[in-house]
């Protein structure tokens, strides 16, 4: 009989989005999948996933009313009651499940390790978890190995090599400066965002893996506070003591193996570390990009063929019609994503060093992005909303920036853009997600971290990868609008950087990776493997 396996997902589409992708690999293995998320996610659920007979979704109840959420001063996910009502509701279907002769308990529950919490009613029935990390695998090797480092005796100008790690990767005093914690939606503020991680020795022909944070790192390389709130056991009790291991590790401690979205080509030295420290089975299976992406690799993707129904102030035709108007690598394209951004300050110093410019743009911004409160969308699903509000442009700014500029607000097809021709840099947050698409499409970065996970992406791309430049220095600072200009020019002078981002996203011209391919085979092979036992 066909073995079945869960997924459950954390909020926000930074963990939603791949972990459908993971879906529709699992299924496609002749493995029975389902996809667990809140009822009020589920519109983010796209209508192809009907094309995998194996695969279904699952609906749990959705967030309590706005009146029940929190809106003190630091971030937090659903709150504690929603979590119980979710938890139960797991359970609840799992009994059901248990005693219908089709459709029986899963074999295995593959959980974010955002969802940690649920670990507890799965023990209940005696099923396996799997944990799921939706970042790479550079972010939890760099916590690791931080750990093992003792930094908390870094001195002033000195350089600490982290052992296991590339030699490029070591640390100095000025990656452990933090800017203050500022309201949630700036820097640091907000849910954490994709900071999956993972690692671990090899399972049945896989990799091995180590495990990874969830959200903002817990001490350096940008250690904003974490979230006081219901997120997980070792959430609970915010930054570690200097000395202590990473959270992530209290919050995989039950799972039998993990799964990290990345692939050899990006991560090798990463993954190889996390497989010589941890001692369970681990499978590098991304980049979790849509079949799509890897199908139209030399041409336009359009968003809406796989991201129907998101609001935007413009269409995709308008967007290409002006793309098609620009010089071959001459636009910057410059996007948050949709749950975090620059503080509202930056985003003034982001808009004039625009208008200085002589340069064509895209900027999408986020409405509410660098205000106080939750990250728009992060409780819908992830899906933004682009309402009309002040975004603290300068007044008449599109105006006078005229056709040399699009300033998009709400959803913008991310996809499309990164694969027109006439992009030639991307300033970016480096959240997992932006940056594996951005990277498959040879586009060079300018790296604006705004927290977590972000910050060891940032140093990935441009200290390891190579095809990126930083925007500044000191991330202890407000980044202004000389930084910016400084930034975008040096950025698109960089011959070597461009050469750089050009071979490293030709590797992926023949699609998804063979190495992820190879490592979901192996995880199904351990599931059937271990139905047989």
């Amino acid at each position: 009989m066909t073995q079945e396996i869960w997924v459950v997902p954390f909020f926000g589409q930074g963990h939603l989005l791949p972990s459908i992708e993971l879906c529709k690999h699992i299924a496609s293995r002749n493995l029975r999948t389902t996809l667990i998320v809140p009822s009020d996610c589920s519109s983010a659920v796209p209508s192809s996933i009907s094309q995998y007979p194996l695969l279904e979704v699952a609906e749990l109840p959705s967030s309590p009313p706005p009146s029940q959420q929190h809106s003190g001063p630091d971030p937090l996910p659903p709150p504690h009651g929603h979590h119980n009502r979710m938890a139960e509701s797991l359970e609840d279907l799992i009994s059901t499940r248990s005693m219908n002769p089709v459709s029986r308990k899963p074999a295995f529950v593959i959980v974010d390790v955002m969802m940690s919490w649920t670990a507890e009613g799965l023990a209940k029935f005696e099923i396996p978890t799997i944990a799921f990390f939706t970042s790479g695998a550079c972010s939890a090797a760099m916590e690791y190995a931080m750990w093992k480092a003792h930094l908390d005796d870094l001195k002033p100008g000195e350089i600490r090599l982290l052992h296991g790690l590339p030699e490029e990767m070591a640390l100095t005093d000025s990656d452990l400066k933090s800017r203050p914690h500022m309201p949630p939606g700036g820097r640091g503020g907000g849910p954490p965002g994709p900071g999956g991680r993972g690692g671990g020795p090899p399972g049945p022909g896989g990799r091995g893996g180590g495990p990874p944070g969830s959200g903002g790192p817990p001490g350096p390389m940008g250690s904003f506070p974490r979230p006081q709130g219901d997120m997980g056991p070792s959430m609970m009790k915010g930054p570690p003591k200097p000395g202590a291991p990473p959270p992530w590790l209290e919050e995989v401690k039950g799972s039998i193996a993990y799964m990290i979205n990345t692939c050899d080509a990006l991560e090798h030295p990463f993954i190889q570390y996390l497989v010589d420290q941890v001692k369970k089975p681990v499978w590098d299976i991304g980049p979790l990009l849509p079949e799509l992406y890897w199908k139209s690799i030399g041409s336009l993707l359009h968003d809406h063929e796989i991201r129907a129904g998101r609001r935007s102030n413009v269409t995709e035709e308008e967007v290409v019609s002006w793309l098609d108007s620009k010089p071959p690598g001459s636009v910057v394209y410059v996007s948050f994503g949709s749950e975090v951004g620059p503080e509202m300050e930056e985003n003034r110093h982001l808009a004039n060093a625009l208008e200085a410019l002589n340069r064509p743009f895209i900027w999408v911004i986020q409405p509410g992005s660098g205000r106080p409160g939750p990250p728009p969308g992060f409780l819908e699903g992830g899906e933004p909303r682009a309402e009309t509000e002040e975004d603290d442009l300068p007044l008449d700014f599109d105006k006078r920036v005229g056709e040399r500029g699009m300033v998009i607000r709400g959803w913008a097809p991310q996809l499309l853009i990164l694969s027109h021709p006439s992009v030639g840099g991307f300033l970016s947050h480096c959240g997992w997600n932006s940056t594996m698409e951005a990277i498959g499409r040879g586009i060079p970065f300018l790296a604006w971290p705004i927290r977590g996970d972000q910050n060891y992406n940032a140093k990935l791309i441009v200290k390891h990868l190579k095809v990126g430049r930083m925007i500044s220095d000191d991330f202890s600072q407000m980044i202004k609008k000389d930084d910016i200009i400084k930034g975008i020019e040096s950025l698109f002078a960089d011959e070597d950087v461009k050469n750089r981002a050009a071979l490293l996203g030709a590797k992926f011209k023949h699609g998804f990776p063979a190495s992820s391919v190879e490592s979901l085979d192996a995880f199904r092979d351990f599931v059937n493997q271990k139905a047989v036992v």
